[in-house]
């Protein structure tokens, strides 16, 4: 594999509760490790039916604010024709719909920009999977 391009996952443990994680953290730490100051873009990418990467504030209620939001969108109800797994389980295979599984972001002197108040988050609402894998790639 070239140096202009790395790839690795990351294993999250979300639990049994619906959740956004935040990433950033590991983020900086593969472009510390695998970025070598360049420029390029970093991909973030979970590789799940019931899982979304979102760009968000967090820390200051905008989390739990999205999670009440997608509550609203996608209620836990039995109207999905999904129907396996707990009750609602349905719209959590909708969810990547409105959060997608994935986000390229720009990386400049193998820093990752961000605007200020941004976090890079893992939203995870499928209370059926405690587990989940992310990858993280760097093209510079």
């Amino acid at each position: 594999m070239s140096d202009a391009f790395t790839t690795r996952t990351i294993d999250i443990a979300t639990g049994s509760a619906e959740t956004v994680h935040d990433l950033t953290g590991a983020c900086v730490e593969f472009l510390r490790t695998h970025a070598a100051g360049r420029d390029g873009l970093l991909n973030v990418f979970v590789p799940h039916a019931t899982a979304g990467i979102a760009i968000l504030e967090t820390g200051a209620g905008s989390d739990d604010d999205l999670l009440a939001t997608l509550h609203d969108l996608l209620p836990a109800d039995d109207r999905w024709r999904h129907r396996h797994g707990s009750p609602g389980h349905g719209r959590d295979h909708v969810l990547p719909a409105l959060v997608p599984p994935h986000a390229t972001l720009p990386v400049v002197g193998g820093r990752l920009e961000l605007g200020t108040w941004q976090s890079v988050c893992l939203v995870d609402t499928n209370k059926d999977n405690a587990d989940r894998t992310v990858r993280l790639s760097f093209l510079g």
